[in-house]
């Protein structure tokens, strides 16, 4: 039985954990814009205009050579609580897909964002992430956790739509 998804990226179905003291919570979210991937990946891929799409990022700065596996991402956060963010790039295709293990405040990530042609044309644009934590990652940070995606990938592609609306 395959875990990896019919493209070879990550997991397709959430992993399990039998330690009753670590809680595992999947958000998945996914976003169709009509600008293509090449477009899509640009914006996304400019991390510095991240705080446009929400007042979730502070600082963002790069250690080593932005999006390439083994480089670090460290952005500040600023909701739910301000803490440091750092992200380990560990695959990147640029403008198909990147992964990374993120790491804040007592919690461990991976995230995985997929940009795929859409059939109606434009791009289909999917993140999943699966945290895993000290069994305090009740259902309403789960929520919270879905709440801030949801905008943050709205707005990305409300932005995507705009420049795309306008080339």
């Amino acid at each position: 039985m395959s875990y990896i998804d019919s493209h070879g990226r990550g997991p397709s179905r959430p992993l399990f954990n039998t330690d009753s003291r670590l809680q595992l919570a999947r958000v998945e979210y996914k976003v169709v814009t009509k600008a293509h991937c090449g477009l899509a990946w640009k914006i996304f891929s400019d991390c510095k205009q991240w705080n446009n799409f929400s007042d979730l990022h502070g600082e963002v700065e790069w250690r080593g050579t932005p999006w390439v596996p083994g480089s670090r991402l460290q952005t500040q956060l600023l909701r739910p609580v301000v803490t440091r963010v750092d992200r380990v790039i560990t695959v990147c295709s640029p403008g198909r897909y990147v992964a990374w293990i993120g790491h804040a405040a007592g919690y461990a990530w991976e995230q995985w964002v997929l940009f795929d042609p859409h059939h109606e044309g434009g791009t289909q644009v999917t993140t999943w992430i699966e945290v895993i934590g000290i069994a305090s990652f009740e259902r309403c940070n789960q929520e919270r956790v879905h709440a801030i995606v949801e905008e943050w990938y709205d707005n990305f592609r409300d932005e995507c739509d705009r420049i795309a609306e306008g080339a």
